[in-house]
């Protein structure tokens, strides 16, 4: 009977996500060459802004300065490079760490955990050249090999190069490190079957008994919001969330929806790493949540039923989905590798 339920409401949830995300991308121009991100049918169009169309040259140039420590030359982080805090094989963040992934941003609109930055990846881009790194353009006008590179992707002069255009290679490369190539997406994909266990946790997630769906839509498995879902039950400044930044008391201690992919592979999990594994994460959501006057209306038929009541194969099932979830060829794929190795 399961197998009959889950994949229906799967697709059905997936395909209500292409409709909200689906956009058109631009052309590029003939002297460029158009990057395909070959994404599978079931995932969304990416939306590509107009003045930044995805060129294998411009992928090719955020990705090299990606990885390049010159970002951070005569900043604070001297001798860092993005690379250095979202590490590839470990999911484009640090194992242990708070870090959210670099992964399947094309989609997002908002950016870090408590919402600081919004619009474009260009918009949080800008905010690492500038505010993190502290970029010192001039060291990318006087490189030989980036200022050659800038012309040819952005049709401007060395001394023309600002933290925008900087900005723009980066956010670029980041919209091609995409994740979709996990066995759940085999799955939908008829490729592969899924175990018993993992059929039963698909189930679990995608119906009211684990009540995982409302916040981590597939395809992306986030819904790219803000909930406040139950960590604590008293706030100050710094566990207050998204209402730090838009002073709104209803937003008190929301944090943003994760992505579930390659979750499998994290040892850090919330805003603040408080739980060190799945099954704490799940037991959270099972027994953990706690009152408050912020807490989401999603989490509320949690607490009136005294939790979800999972028993303890629903969460090895639910764990055995959420492992469906990683993407190898992601976490290993040259084309987003250290150009210098």
């Amino acid at each position: 009977m399961e197998r009959f339920c889950a994949k229906p409401i799967i697709l059905v949830i997936i395909s209500l996500g292409l409709l909200i995300l689906g956009c058109e991308e631009k052309e590029t121009s003939p002297s460029l060459t158009d990057y395909q991100l070959n994404l599978p049918k079931h995932f969304p169009i990416m939306k590509i802004p107009q003045d930044n169309p995805l060129t294998e040259e411009g992928v090719l140039l955020g990705r090299k300065l990606y990885y390049d420590p010159i970002l951070s030359e005569k900043g604070p982080f001297h001798g860092n490079s993005c690379s250095s805090c979202h590490i590839q094989s470990e999911g484009f963040t640090v194992e242990g760490s708070t870090i959210l992934p670099h992964q399947n941003l094309g989609w997002q609109f908002n950016f870090l955990w408590d919402g600081k930055i919004s619009g474009k990846l260009e918009d949080v881009m800008m905010f690492e050249v500038e505010e993190f790194f502290k970029t010192d353009v001039e060291l990318i006008q006087t490189h030989a090999e980036y200022s050659k590179m800038f012309e040819k992707v952005y049709n401007i002069s060395a001394s023309e190069i600002k933290a925008e255009s900087i900005a723009k290679s980066l956010a670029q490369f980041i919209r091609s490190l995409n994740s979709s190539n996990s066995k759940f997406d085999h799955y939908l994909e008829q490729k592969v079957n899924l175990t018993d266990s993992e059929m039963r946790g698909l189930f679990i997630f995608n119906t009211e008994k684990g009540d995982c769906f409302h916040c981590h839509q597939a395809p992306l498995f986030t819904d790219l919001n803000f909930h406040n879902i139950g960590l604590d039950s008293a706030f100050n400044q710094n566990n207050s969330g998204l209402a730090i930044y838009n002073q709104n008391t209803f937003d008190i201690g929301k944090y943003k929806t994760p992505s579930l992919r390659n979750v499998g592979i994290r040892t850090s999990f919330m805003h603040d790493g408080r739980f060190k594994s799945l099954e704490e994460v799940i037991e959270h959501y099972n027994k953990g949540v706690k009152r408050s006057p912020y807490l989401d209306p999603i989490m509320f038929k949690n607490q009136k039923m005294n939790g979800l009541n999972l028993s303890e194969q629903d969460k090895k099932d639910l764990i055995a989905f959420l492992n469906t979830l990683t993407d190898e060829a992601f976490l290993t794929n040259e084309l987003y590798s250290n150009p210098y190795d």
